[in-house]
């Protein structure tokens, strides 16, 4: 059984081109996979927690010293964890806002990326520890970033594959769907998107 963990981090909700694009994914894959379970994660619907001094010097604490108050400060991190290591597939919504992420995204980002359970540094320099997971990037943006003079604008794509590579997940599809602001493209944009759908396992 395929497990599929998807991040949605849209504060506009299903409506979203990032979320549509998602959902189109999840339904690709259903279609890939015929045992695929899914478990799907609203970080702006949840009001996920940015993280805070307290709980990332728990983060730090060897497990056997953590007091009660530690411990369920990192009852988050704990969990969003767990899904991430449990999961075959990672979806991410990643709408752009102000050429970035949502920063809910980046809060969940916070969470997952602790020393020595996400990744670790050895001799040869960090090591991801998250193995064998396949992502894909459903991204949204008002404009056309993924080419000409607005590309160097583009903080989402380059900072997602960068995170994703750090804590291991190096398989990583970029899905793109551009110019929701622009009325001439806004229907072209989402055709275009779903073209880059015609993969096979």
């Amino acid at each position: 059984m395929k497990r599929v963990l998807h991040i949605k981090s849209s504060i506009n909700g299903n409506e979203s081109y990032s979320a549509r694009l998602g959902c189109a994914l999840v339904h690709k894959l259903r279609n890939l996979y015929t045992d695929m379970y899914v478990v799907t994660k609203d970080l702006s619907e949840e009001d996920f927690p940015h993280l805070g001094g307290d709980t990332f010097a728990a983060f730090f604490v060897p497990k056997e010293e953590l007091t009660p108050d530690q411990e369920h400060l990192l009852r988050i991190s704990d969990k969003a964890i767990q899904q991430v290591m449990e999961a075959d597939i990672l979806i991410i919504d990643a709408p752009m806002y102000n050429f970035g992420i949502p920063s809910q995204l980046k809060a969940w980002l916070d969470q997952i990326s602790r020393a020595g359970v996400t990744f670790e540094y050895g001799k040869d320099g960090p090591k991801g520890l998250i193995q064998n997971t396949k992502a894909y990037i459903a991204m949204a943006s008002g404009g056309v970033y993924s080419e000409g003079a607005a590309k160097q604008m583009d903080f989402v794509s380059p900072y997602l594959r960068t995170i994703l590579g750090f804590l291991g997940i190096t398989d990583v599809d970029l899905v793109r769907v551009e110019g929701t602001a622009m009325k001439k493209l806004q229907k072209q944009s989402i055709e275009t998107a779903l073209d880059q759908l015609q993969w096979t396992d």
